[in-house]
């Protein structure tokens, strides 16, 4: 079975912006490995609490994702 897993800031996504994430990772599979692995394809969207990831030793923010922009 395919599986996907993201993980995103808490609250900076809507509910049509999830559903993207969703079809499109699982239409990626799809187009990897046929149609056969849509209906079994898992696609899970995290949401992080602020400040509760980092890289390079930094804590991130919502805040700080908004400012890359």
């Amino acid at each position: 079975m395919p599986f996907a897993n993201f993980k995103v800031p808490a609250g900076t996504l809507g509910p049509e912006q999830k559903q993207q994430i969703i079809d499109r990772a699982t239409d990626l599979y799809a187009e990897l490995y046929g149609e056969v692995a849509r209906p079994n394809t898992l696609v899970i969207v995290d949401e992080v609490v602020d400040g509760g990831w980092g890289i390079g030793g930094t804590v991130l923010t919502a805040a700080m994702l908004k400012g890359a922009d």
